[in-house]
């Protein structure tokens, strides 16, 4: 037997009250966002007049892109059909020593971030502020990873370099000092978002501060720590290469040089082989990203 429809219930209207808190909120909204664009379009102006930037024009622009493809084009060597293997050869001939700064690099770069990693993971849980009580050392921890990441590379590179002289060790102290600074800012802020629940009912059985980290903390943060530390992984790569122009050791110092001397065919193989591993390892991380993302998320 079918039941007649009920009606929808009854919808009070809004009171005069409410009307009239609703449009104040509406028009402070509306207040705020034209402030806000207001203060953004003048610090937009007083930058763009005071840094200089107001030299750049569309016309210089036009004016600079002939050049800029002149160069490039001058980096790519004459490749034809019939003598294909053999310019090629011609272009990488110095392929084996290029892959063994290139290799450095790599080797550069993964040490780095597994230092800085480990440095992170030790100094992360006093830098975030639900995890400990006393303010002074979340402030000493958070001042300390500050320091650490605001100062670029290869500043650290060239202060490492004038102590170690050229070589693999100052890139390696500068990138691993850096990946700490911020890698502890990334886990840090993971440590600030987990579900406090389980931290108290840890703290409720008598269990101290470490035991809480590791039963409590670990298991919700760790695979956002893989996350942010492969996606270090790759950038330091790039960081790699690029603080080998100051002598830091790798496949940038050969870069540098081949740019300084002109070497425009050099250039371009050398770009070719950082591109091309920095594809691969962007694949690599992806793939091991998703296998241990899915791993936490089963178990």
């Amino acid at each position: 037997m079918s039941s007649d429809p009920q009606p929808p219930p009854k919808v009070d209207a809004p009171s005069p009250l409410q009307q009239q808190f609703h449009e104040q909120y509406r028009r402070s909204r509306r207040r705020l966002w034209l402030q806000s664009t207001i203060v953004l379009v003048v610090f937009c102006v007083v930058v763009w007049g005071s840094a200089g930037v107001s030299q750049f024009t569309i016309g210089r622009l036009w004016e600079a892109l002939p050049r800029m493809g002149d160069y490039i084009w001058r980096t790519l060597p004459d490749l034809s059909v019939a003598s294909f293997w053999s310019d090629m050869g011609d272009w990488f001939y110095a392929f084996p020593r290029w892959l063994r700064l290139l290799l450095d690099t790599i080797v550069i770069a993964v040490m780095a971030t597994f230092l800085g990693a480990a440095g992170a993971l030790c100094l992360c849980f006093t830098a975030s502020r639900n995890l400990v009580a006393r303010y002074w050392l979340y402030w000493i921890a958070r001042r300390s990873a500050e320091v650490a990441r605001t100062i670029p590379e290869i500043v650290f590179a060239l202060i490492f370099v004038v102590a170690f002289g050229v070589g693999a060790t100052a890139g390696l102290l500068a990138i691993t000092i850096h990946t700490f600074g911020a890698l502890t800012k990334l886990y840090s802020e993971v440590n600030e978002n987990i579900d406090s629940r389980p931290l108290e009912g840890l703290e409720a059985t008598g269990a101290h501060w470490v035991q809480r980290m590791r039963f409590a903390v670990l298991p919700q943060v760790s695979a956002g720590y893989i996350t942010y530390t492969l996606w270090r992984l790759e950038l330091n790569i790039r960081a790699a290469a690029i603080i080998g122009f100051v002598g830091a050791g790798g496949i940038g110092q050969e870069l540098y040089h081949a740019i300084s001397m002109g070497y425009y065919e050099d250039i371009s193989a050398i770009i070719l082989m950082i591109i091309f591993t920095i594809t691969v390892i962007d694949l690599g991380c992806e793939r091991m990203r998703h296998h241990f993302i899915g791993k936490e998320v089963l178990t």
